[in-house]
């Protein structure tokens, strides 16, 4: 079966070796990255995705914060491989940081209370949805890009950092670069254990 949509989502993988050479322009990328969010979505169209787009000292100035928020808590003798993998986020063309606006979803809860646990949990939905649709977008325009979780280690020092709404919760963090290497073969388990077909 051939569908142009799922080659795309084929071409998206974890790159781990980042460079700064991207193949567009900084403008270029940025508008790509927030198209692929402002098109993702999200329930009764909330567009509770919020993302701050880092590049070059400013992604930089990023890892460094979560390399000293790390110091903080990894061994001494272990911190020189965790230094080794944030240094391999640094070493991109830039970062973005995945937010979820609660004040949107307070809003939500407020406006329909019948609704009112699900609105977090649908929140995490169009998160994870926008986080794939930029991923896969970067990764169509030849850009590599991993997605990490280090939140909420650097969460105060980002907002304070870059003047962030205290509103904004921090998700995910995606490091992008150009493909300094290549992607191991993905292996995948039987069809059978994960799908059940009925009709």
């Amino acid at each position: 079966m051939s569908n142009t949509l799922i080659e795309a989502f084929k071409k998206r993988r974890s790159q781990y070796a980042l460079g700064k050479d991207l193949p567009i322009s900084q403008q270029e990328t940025s508008a790509l990255i927030q198209e692929a969010i402002k098109h993702s979505p999200s329930s009764f169209n909330s567009q509770s995705s919020r993302a701050v787009i880092l590049f070059g000292a400013q992604s930089e100035k990023l890892w460094g914060i979560v390399k000293e928020e790390l110091r903080k808590i990894v061994p001494v003798d272990a911190f020189s491989a965790t230094e080794a993998k944030i240094d391999s986020f640094a070493a991109g063309a830039g970062t973005v940081l995945f937010y979820e606006d609660q004040d949107v979803i307070s809003g939500l809860q407020q406006k329909f209370p019948l609704y009112a646990d699900n609105f977090p949990v649908w929140s995490e939905h169009s998160s994870g949805i926008a986080q794939f649709a930029a991923w896969t977008a970067l990764a169509n325009a030849g850009i590599g890009a991993s997605l990490q979780h280090y939140n909420p280690l650097p969460d105060a020092a980002a907002a304070a950092e870059w003047q962030l709404p205290a509103s904004w919760k921090l998700r995910a963090q995606m490091p992008f670069g150009s493909n300094q290497g290549g992607f191991k073969n993905k292996t995948f388990m039987d069809d059978a254990q994960r799908f059940r077909v009925f009709g």
